[in-house]
């Protein structure tokens, strides 16, 4: 069996890192098991899915670097999902339901005031042909609902029927069939909700695991009872737990909040971005990884753990660092150029600064500073500006290498008896404008004696 497994967002919105969590850890059990990865557009909502969300979708996971083998749009699929709603019909197990939304919120409210579970009562099971007629000449469509199985002969008569399954997170999950209204499958015009055509899906697709949110770990049951009706086995289930904001409010695609697009605009690295969003909340130490691969053998999604993981934007920060100084000049040599930073001296540069940057764009804010023309002077007082200008003086002559400053320094401190914050910080502001920055002693030799003696204040 080749393990198959899926990612089904709805394309009503951008996705962000709450979303972006089961397409990550569904592509990283695929990857460890040479497996296949579909990505499906939910897109039954015609009003809300738009074409540019689905596009943005494939964007965003094609930079964090998840490629899936097959992609579909369940729009296109209605004539396999009518198929599945005729085969249910014949079966009894569809069945036409009239009532209005203000008439079942008023029988939830009288069950409940009787204190019996505010399941729907199958009512619609008792109307007569012409009674439906009735409501079809009102002007009534129907909603069709799924009949589970948790009755023996009589629908009205449920019994406790248990859906068992042993869910790759959470271990033995048991759910009763009895405790839950029949789900509607089909609305009133025609258009199905989510549970027909994912179910549907998994089916044509020889989807082999689904690994989702446990918010949908209620969902479950039902649709292995709606997999047993169309005569196909469930997958395997695995719910990992949700990911929320620090203040422990959900994500939503629809407010924007932490959207993969404007991490990706703010210049967050995607390994750092996809570390975070799977290693968080996982008995694993959260910790910058380079590769996908690697990523792949670091995640067990059944690792998870079952409360919920916050997710910290301060967290990715750090990782983002953490991502950027390790990284060789042959890692971002074709964004550095794109940006202006080129040549002899790209790689050195950039070893030089590369500890120093929080996004691999801030290299650009360096390079005018070693390679340029400062134009602007530090304002010293009358006493570090005499320091300095004596400190000049005492520039050796080049060749300059990483001994350079050690050297140059130790005659400064040497003739003038500074040390210390007092000596480095005056050389620092003038050779750079900046209070800190890279090692200075890597910086010498790039700037060359003349360049560095154009900085005399």
């Amino acid at each position: 069996m080749t393990v198959t497994v899926r990612f089904a967002p709805s394309p009503t919105g951008y996705i962000h890192i709450g979303n972006t969590r089961p397409a990550l850890f569904n592509w990283l059990f695929a990857l460890k098991n040479g497996g296949n990865y579909v990505l499906r557009y939910d897109d039954t909502d015609v009003e809300r899915s738009k074409q540019e969300y689905s596009e943005a979708i494939a964007v965003d996971l094609d930079w964090l670097g998840v490629k899936p083998s097959r992609v579909e749009y369940q729009s296109k699929r209605f004539d396999v999902y009518q198929r599945a709603v005729d085969k249910l019909k014949e079966a009894g197990l569809l069945y036409a339901c009239y009532e209005t939304a203000e008439e079942l919120e008023r029988r939830r409210k009288i069950r409940l005031t009787r204190r019996m579970p505010p399941v729907y009562g199958r009512e619609a099971l008792k109307l007569t042909e012409e009674e439906k007629a009735a409501f079809e000449a009102e002007g009534r469509k129907p909603h069709w609902r799924f009949l589970l199985p948790n009755f023996a002969e009589n629908p009205f008569e449920t019994r406790r029927t248990e859906v068992h399954w042993d869910d790759l997170v959470r271990g033995p999950q048991t759910v009763d069939l009895a405790s839950m209204s029949d789900p509607v499958l089909v609305r009133e015009d025609g258009t199905y909700l989510y549970t027909l055509p994912s179910v549907v899906d998994d089916i044509d697709m020889g989807i082999t695991h689904i690994i989702r949110g446990d918010d949908h770990v209620t969902n479950t049951g039902v649709q292995i009872a709606i997999f047993e009706a169309l005569g196909a086995r469930p997958p395997v289930f695995g719910h990992h737990n949700l990911l929320t904001t620090v203040s422990g409010e959900g994500l939503s695609k629809r407010s924007g909040a932490l959207s993969i697009g404007s991490l990706r605009d703010s210049g967050y690295e995607p390994m750092a971005v996809a570390s975070l969003a799977v290693l968080i909340g996982t008995s694993e130490n959260v910790v910058p990884v380079a590769t996908m691969a690697e990523l792949a053998t670091k995640v067990d999604v059944a690792a998870t753990s079952k409360s919920s993981a916050k997710f910290d934007p301060s967290d990715l920060d750090a990782l983002n660092r953490a991502l950027i100084h390790q990284y060789t000049y042959a890692d971002v040599a074709d964004r550095l150029a794109a940006v202006g930073i080129e040549g002899e001296q790209a790689e050195s540069f950039w070893l030089l600064v590369r500890g120093n940057l929080e996004r691999v764009a801030d290299a650009a804010l360096w390079w005018p500073v070693v390679f340029g023309d400062l134009n602007d002077k530090p304002e010293f007082s009358d006493e570090d500006r005499d320091f300095v200008r004596a400190a000049f003086d005492l520039l050796p002559a080049e060749p300059w290498d990483n001994t350079t400053w050690k050297s140059w320094t130790k005659q400064v401190q040497s003739e003038t008896g500074r040390k210390g914050k007092t000596l480095f910080m005056p050389l620092r502001l003038a050779l750079t404008l900046k209070d800190s920055g890279p090692e200075l002693a890597e910086l010498l030799p790039l700037l060359g004696r003349e360049r560095t003696l154009t900085r005399l204040p």
